[in-house]
């Protein structure tokens, strides 16, 4: 369980799209803007994981990349984020641990999360990283993360909404992190901003929680 006297920490998600030129500056100016956990990138191909992971790593957060444990290892990225199956997901256990991160992903009920569990993954996500398409958080997702995090040691992961405001409703659930994609790259004024107002609520909904 999160010590809610901490602030929930932040996991972006990169967008839907492999123009590394396009989205490098991007994503740099949202590292820059305050503590970033993890970067899982999302939809990657070998070019543009090799030109994300060093920014993310230089900046001092986490860089995961999504199912292809290949890249992984050419990239020298920090985890494997599997949302492919139980399968897969112990094998990328059986592969990484404990050098590298693995994380388990498209867990929809709570039997899935505890099999999950079970392999000794180093998180559970609860929600889709593309699966924002509201301004809140799913409520399946809210539901798991809280249950898991009331419950379990191993650290959750919650989807947030396209909007900058449902971090708070999100990290209420007591999750140790907040997912968030849309609401950082689709903010009008800048990742860096938004960056800015999303730890300012994890913040804030750690000091009202503690």
């Amino acid at each position: 369980m999160t010590d809610r006297a901490e602030a929930t920490r932040l996991f972006l998600i990169t967008p839907p799209t492999r123009d590394a030129a396009e989205l490098l500056p991007r994503l740099r100016e949202a590292l820059a803007a305050g503590d970033v956990a993890a970067v899982l990138i999302a939809d990657a191909n070998e070019s543009l994981a090799a030109t994300l992971v060093p920014a993310v790593q230089e900046a001092g957060a986490a860089a995961i990349v999504a199912d292809d444990t290949r890249l992984v290892g050419h990239v020298k990225a920090d985890g494997v984020h599997v949302a492919t199956g139980l399968a897969d997901l112990r094998l990328a256990v059986d592969s990484f641990k404990p050098k590298r991160i693995v994380g388990a992903g498209n867990l929809s009920t709570r039997h899935a999360a505890m099999e999950a569990g079970e392999t000794g993954v180093d998180y559970l996500f609860f929600g889709r990283p593309h699966g924002d398409t509201h301004d809140a958080p799913h409520p399946k997702a809210l539901a798991l993360a809280e249950w898991w995090s009331e419950l379990m040691e191993i650290p959750a992961v919650i989807m947030a909404g396209s909007a900058v405001e449902s971090v708070g409703e999100a990290a209420a659930t007591g999750a140790d992190f907040v997912a968030v994609n849309s609401a950082v790259w689709s903010h009008p004024k800048g990742p860096g901003e938004a960056v800015r107002k999303v730890i300012a609520l994890l913040v804030e909904e750690g000091r009202r929680a503690a």
